[in-house]
């Protein structure tokens, strides 16, 4: 196959897929609008343009659509305030600025793309229970035309989980990439929308000959044995297993612990996690069902020193297994270059990266700048990158869209039209 550079785009046909990037630091709003348009010169129309702005420009939100959109030409227009932001300078040098005013534009053309984009009201949500036509109807997206979505939601909005969970039960073959945007305290919202400032969520749904593949890196590492859950109430668990063998989650924890050097003991005090498997069936090229697994990482939120038992921030079920796990920078930097690495082996390269990392990532759990983003130069070296950083990153483990934490979600953007 014929190497592809995405530096070719600047020198295609108008039908040939297009990303240009810019990013500004200025600290006024005006100044970083002006800069970003003269990155863009003359070649400033596109299908969609994705928009991340810090929210230390919150003030200004309801100015920055409609600045742009006087000199620059999208069909599409969806965005959001974050808590630092991540782009790709003209030259191609992907950055992450964290607690600094950043502008961050991608403009794309995506022949044979059918993009569709929705603000949607989150105050009364259609019923889980009800058809998924009607999930279908309240955000105006059509499934036949429908591979992947970009969804960001207000920070004040309510019933998140239940919004991420419809759209996985109204589009079960879309792929969902996206976060919760970062809160300030302008009297508007944080996602921005054609000319526009709303709360609640946006969705933008892209079909036809392009779809997005998701990587979620959840930056932690597995330590001591899988246990079953024996005994659970709700997301309090009460007895696990190993083998023949039963005891309280503490007992368990305690059984991991003495295993463990002191530096990762040490760790524990502050970086513990639990992991949820979470089983997918796939059907094989043989027509045979596989059931493959993932472990969806969660918060230990408290402890009965009485009973030993343990809870964590998700609903779980006696049968499942769990896996404590320890977040650190190794692990992080591991797994996401594993996950990446494997999305790269694919026939159609990724032309642009969303990445949608959480606040707790970045410096200050790598220790230094770009960190996520200069593992993806690693692996794809001239990857457009353009996010934010976000409250809560919303991304598929396990066959399910989730709502995650300290976590770094990708999206990369691929034209395959089969």
């Amino acid at each position: 196959m014929a190497s592809f550079s995405p530096l070719d785009w600047f020198r295609a046909a108008s039908a040939t897929p297009i990303c240009r990037t810019a990013l500004s630091s200025r600290p006024s709003l005006d100044e970083a609008v002006q800069d970003v348009v003269t990155s863009f010169g003359r070649h400033s129309e596109a299908d969609l343009a994705l928009v991340f702005v810090d929210t230390s420009y919150a003030s200004d939100l309801p100015r920055l659509l409609p600045l742009l959109r006087q000199r620059l030409k999208a069909s599409k227009w969806l965005g959001c305030a974050g808590g630092g932001v991540i782009g790709t300078t003209e030259r191609g040098v992907a950055t992450e600025l964290e607690q600094t005013p950043a502008l961050s534009v991608s403009l794309l053309n995506l022949p044979g793309a059918e993009i569709q984009t929705q603000a949607l009201n989150t105050n009364a949500l259609p019923d889980l229970d009800g058809p998924a036509l009607r999930w279908q109807e309240w955000t105006g997206i059509d499934p036949d035309h429908c591979r992947s979505q970009i969804v960001l939601i207000d920070p004040t909005s309510s019933g998140i989980n239940d919004l991420i969970s419809g759209l996985d039960y109204a589009y079960p073959d879309a792929v969902r990439i996206g976060g919760i945007a970062g809160p300030h305290n302008a009297p508007h919202g944080s996602l921005l929308i054609d000319d526009g400032v709303v709360a609640g969520a946006v969705v933008c749904s892209i079909g036809g000959d392009w779809t997005m593949d998701a990587v979620v890196a959840q930056g932690c590492r597995p330590i001591g044995p899988v246990f079953a859950i024996e005994q659970v109430q709700r997301n309090v668990l009460l007895e696990l297993s190993e083998g023949d063998r039963r005891a309280s989650p503490v007992a368990c924890l305690q059984r991991v612990l003495a295993d463990l050097n002191e530096q990762e003991r040490e760790k524990v005090r502050h970086s513990l996690f639990l992991g949820i498997e979470r089983r997918e069936l796939k059907l094989g090229p043989d027509g045979t069902n596989t059931a493959t697994g993932a472990f969806l990482v969660r918060n230990l939120i408290g402890v009965d020193p009485s009973n030993g038992a343990v809870a964590v921030a998700e609903r779980v079920r006696p049968g499942q297994n769990v896996q404590f796990h320890l977040r650190e920078a190794d692990a992080s930097r591991q797994e996401a270059l594993q996950l990446l690495r494997s999305a790269a082996d694919h026939p159609a390269p990724a032309q642009f990266g969303l990445l949608m990392a959480c606040l707790g990532r970045g410096n200050g759990l790598f220790g230094a700048p770009n960190g996520d983003v200069s593992l993806a130069r690693q692996v794809m070296p001239e990857l457009p990158v353009a996010g934010t950083f976000c409250n809560g990153e919303i991304g598929p483990v396990g066959g399910a869209t989730h709502l995650h934490g300290y976590t770094a979600c990708w999206g990369l953007l691929r034209h395959d039209p089969s």
